[in-house]
């Protein structure tokens, strides 16, 4: 039997840093993936995922040597950042306020994927098994997985990267409290009249936000909220009908637009009971998903990579040392969950006093100059950035 000293299971964004890193620590890992990620070309169709990386979130693929191959395929810088209910009300966030060339950086997943993946080859003790699943674990002194293929091997230790629905979470017998926000999410890839943009934008309403996110060339990606029904109702449009609907319903400053192509998706929030348990650590999704109103996902996967990499630095694997993993981001993950909860009910209603009183609070954001700055450093990791110095 195949023996290692932690085994990942789920190599997407998340998965795939968190077993770059432990290889580069110097441990015996095993990746375990059910499908490789695309092999990219210039002229292929832009992802429907896509995620909006923070300062932070580069430094971690920076360190992990990824950052150089991503940049060589596709990302989209931008410098501004506005939100609003209505017009005449809108906190207005721009990198110039923190001195920086950019905010972030607009970037589809598989592309963070694959710039990851190129740098497995440099770590002959990172073990790929792709594809694969996980079919059970039994627990001892060591884990023991066997494998849908039928394949069997042991770790000393489980990193659950499964995302939301996770079987690592499920097996490791780790509860979720979890509700649904009764919405879904619509994601609708188009090409626009407007050259490149460098905003990112979202404007409220009672059914949920709508986005705009600027992708290469003269394209963007547009995130619609609604009801179960609603999305449905507009994924069974035909482009042409979607492309009138979308015209209709979001701002004037998008301007007219060709639909590309769309999907949707359920909004739920999770967060498991705990992160560590029977020889199993949760990272990313697996441990928590939020509400995507500030595409704060991956980034808090990526805090969790961090907080992990360095909890485990230069030791011996433990308990004790995951358990420190778990003290360190687990407060952090509540904090921006409850933050993106308080958002999504403040704004998900129709009445006149708690609109007026909303408005009135994002335009005064808008001029509260030290303290938007210190909120905007948090959204982009940058909030330690002075200790780091």
């Amino acid at each position: 039997m195949n023996k290692f000293d932690i085994a990942v299971i789920g190599g997407g964004m998340v998965g795939a840093a968190v077993a770059l890193g432990l290889a580069k620590q110097g441990r015996q890992v095993v990746l375990i993936e059910g499908q490789q990620p695309q092999d990219y070309v210039d002229d292929q169709a832009m992802d429907i995922r896509v995620s909006a990386i923070s300062h932070h979130s580069v430094e971690i693929l920076q360190k992990l040597g990824a950052w150089q191959a991503i940049t060589q395929m596709r990302v989209c810088p931008y410098r501004r950042l506005e939100t609003w209910e209505h017009p005449d009300c809108r906190t207005r966030f721009s990198s110039e306020e923190l001195g920086l060339e950019q905010l972030g950086y607009i970037i589809e997943n598989r592309l963070i994927q694959l710039g990851l993946w190129a740098q497995f080859e440099q770590y002959p003790n990172l073990t790929v098994i792709c594809p694969d699943s996980l079919a059970s674990l039994s627990f001892g002194d060591s884990v023991y997985l066997t494998l849908n293929s039928g394949s069997q091997l042991t770790a000393e230790w489980v990193v659950g990267a499964d995302g939301a629905n996770s079987k690592v979470r499920d097996l490791a017998g780790i509860g979720v409290t979890a509700w649904d926000y009764r919405q879904h999410c619509m994601l609708v890839n188009v090409a626009t009249e407007s050259e490149q943009q460098d905003i990112t934008w979202q404007q409220f309403h009672p059914t949920g936000p709508r986005s705009f996110l600027p992708l290469c060339g003269q394209q963007a990606s547009l995130v619609w909220y609604d009801t179960p029904k609603r999305i449905q109702q507009l994924r069974m449009m035909t482009d042409a009908n979607l492309r009138d609907e979308i015209r209709a319903h979001f701002p004037e400053e998008l301007g007219d637009i060709q639909v590309l192509q769309h999907g949707a998706f359920p909004l739920t929030r999770r967060h498991a009971q705990s992160y560590v348990k029977n020889r199993c650590v949760l990272v990313g999704d697996s441990a928590h998903t939020i509400n995507p109103l500030a595409g704060q996902g991956v980034n808090l996967g990526f805090k969790d990579v961090a907080a992990l990499l360095e909890a485990l630095e230069g030791e011996s694997m433990s308990l004790a040392l995951f358990k420190h993993y778990e003290r360190n981001r687990r407060g952090d993950n509540l904090l921006m969950q409850a933050g993106m909860d308080v958002f999504y009910k403040g704004f998900s209603n129709d009445i006149v006093p708690l609109k007026l009183l909303r408005n009135a609070a994002l335009k005064l954001a808008d001029k509260t100059g030290p303290i938007k700055r210190e909120v905007l450093k948090y959204a982009l990791g940058l909030e330690n950035a002075d200790k780091r110095k």
